[in-house]
């Protein structure tokens, strides 16, 4: 792999779990189920998981998660005279 394809897949590993950003320790919690492993990450991009992360940014900018929007309702007083 590329250090494009890499930055790629872990942009779309990040997106898929509904974040914008992820620290190292979240994502060796996914074990097995990451695209690549940290250690590659951290080899190909210079040592440090944050590079790594804005690495990603800067590429392929992962898109914030929309609000959940809930409706209130709104209950009217009656005032009886």
């Amino acid at each position: 792999m590329t250090k494009d394809m890499i930055i790629k897949a872990l942009s779309e590993f990040i997106a898929s779990k509904g974040k914008r950003t992820m620290d190292l320790a979240e994502y060796k919690s996914y074990g097995n189920d990451v695209p690549v492993p940290d250690w590659k990450i951290r080899r190909v991009v210079g040592g440090n998981w944050n590079r790594a992360l804005s690495f990603v940014n800067k590429r392929y900018p992962v898109p914030a998660p929309a609000p959940v929007i809930t409706k209130k309702k709104v209950v009217k007083k009656v005032v009886k005279k």
